[in-house]
């Protein structure tokens, strides 16, 4: 129960910067535009950028560095919003471009989440957040493609899915998360004053 604690002592805490006050905005903003979708659009497309909300609200309570946080909110409401209103395939790359940079900062807050469970043990090497960075954006991957497997087999055949769809968008997060991966072996992904977990 500590780690239950601190998330909630991080998010009750004020924002003290112009970058937490962004970041609390696009977080606000992302839980209305998923409200107001609930009402207004197909069901398919409220659960779509629903699924973006646990993302956005666990940035903030892991602590994350303001600016992380930021491009945490954004990337995963844009991510699920790309596919609300279609640009993935209206837009060619946008797809690769959006699977490297949302695996990225998800591999980010994995490992955060995995350093504060003890999974991995913070060694001083420079190597270990590289490493554990990419396999995690991997797994995420994975789990990514399962999914839209998923709705496309189940839900709607309205969700682009091909072999070489699926291994492009796994290539592209990891790629995405080995940057993190590299980023992470270079700068705290954590704010000093968070409650630890």
């Amino acid at each position: 129960m500590p780690m239950i604690s601190a998330m909630i002592a991080n998010l009750r805490r004020p924002p003290r910067t112009a970058v937490e006050v962004i970041a609390d905005a696009v977080r606000a903003g992302a839980i209305v535009v998923t409200l107001v979708a609930l009402f207004t659009l197909p069901f398919t497309d409220f659960v779509v950028l629903s699924m973006a909300l646990p993302a956005v609200m666990l940035a903030r309570m892991i602590g994350l560095r303001s600016g992380l946080d930021v491009v945490t909110c954004v990337t995963v409401f844009v991510a699920a919003g790309s596919n609300v209103i279609d640009l993935y395939r209206s837009w060619t790359g946008w797809d690769l471009i959006v699977h490297a940079v949302c695996t990225g900062v998800l591999a980010a807050v994995a490992l955060v989440l995995l350093d504060d469970a003890r999974v991995i043990a913070p060694t001083g090497r420079r190597r270990t957040p590289i490493l554990v960075a990419t396999i995690a954006g991997l797994a995420l991957s994975a789990v990514w493609e399962m999914v839209e497997w998923f709705g496309y087999r189940f839900i709607t055949d309205a969700i682009f899915v091909t072999y070489d769809d699926t291994i492009g968008d796994m290539i592209a997060g990891g790629a995405g998360a080995l940057v993190a991966g590299v980023l992470a072996s270079r700068f705290a992904l954590t704010r000093e004053d968070r409650a630890p977990l």
